[in-house]
């Protein structure tokens, strides 16, 4: 179990969960909520580092105020900055899987600074993942419609709990190579549920022009960058192309692997960890 617990900062105050041993590493994405069960990503981090794994603004029981601050990812930038700061770490390094990756790379171009290096992956550094055909998120997709109805059925607050579970086992049989990595998925302690109104943000203010693109070539900071071979979210020539702009950057493809490497492949991931150290 992860320890709670709640750091009071310039920007509110904020849920975090700590595990782990080693050099200060912070995860969190930009629409979940985590509790003490961790989550299957940053549990594999404990390993090799103190692990923050983050409520952001507005999830589980961190500040829920947004008269001076929004959902954005530069806003997120800043309350990470203000935890950072409030526990005091001169530096810390940051992880983030799938949107969580995206917020790793608008991290390192805000406060490049603050970090010692970034980790991140199933990702893309521009909106261009939902106009392609092999993601799930394009209308090309052929489970692009699907996934619509997905996303109206778990917004839709008058749904039962076993039409949520089943929703989400069915986008995440969409992510993943086959069933037998989703059992091995649900057998594990996780945290990481979607809030709806950060998810919503980052649709309809965030995504329409979001292109990171221009800006990271000027990113010196090592980047750890991974795509799984097959992931049908964010395409992997999208991890390609991450790591082809930034100077300092190391790309990692896991072959055998969807959307959710730390999954499919867990030893080869946990190497791939080791390597980061």
């Amino acid at each position: 179990m992860w320890e709670q617990h709640f750091i009071e900062t310039s920007r509110g105050t904020f849920e975090i969960f700590k595990s782990g041993k080693g050099q200060p590493l912070c995860v969190t994405h930009l629409y979940s909520e985590y509790d003490s069960r961790g989550n299957l990503f940053a549990n594999l981090f404990t390993e090799y580092y103190t692990v923050y794994l983050v409520n952001l603004r507005g999830c589980g029981n961190s500040t829920a105020d947004i008269s001076s601050y929004n959902y954005s990812m530069k806003d997120s930038v800043e309350d990470l900055e203000a935890i950072r700061e409030a526990l005091g770490f001169n530096k810390w390094i940051f992880a983030g899987h799938s949107t969580g990756g995206m917020l790793a790379l608008t991290y390192a171009i805000e406060s490049p600074t603050s970090l010692l290096h970034i980790i991140a992956g199933g990702l893309c550094a521009s909106s261009d993942y939902m106009r392609h055909s092999n993601s799930i998120y394009c209308t090309e997709n052929s489970n692009n419609q699907r996934i619509k109805e997905i996303f109206a059925l778990l917004r839709n607050p008058n749904s039962t709990l076993e039409e949520r579970r089943a929703a989400n086992k069915e986008w995440s049989l969409m992510s993943l190579c086959s069933e037998e990595s989703y059992e091995k998925m649900i057998s594990r302690p996780n945290s990481g549920k979607t809030v709806s109104k950060r998810l919503d943000y980052f649709s309809h203010e965030e995504l329409p022009s979001y292109d990171l693109r221009p800006q990271l070539p000027e990113v010196t900071l090592k980047a750890y960058v991974y795509g799984g071979r097959h992931d049908a979210q964010c395409p992997y020539e999208f991890a390609v192309e991450t790591a082809e702009l930034m100077p300092n950057a190391i790309l990692k493809t896991f072959d055998y692997s969807n959307h959710f490497p730390f999954v499919e492949e867990e030893e080869e991931f946990k190497i791939f960890l080791r390597s980061t150290i």
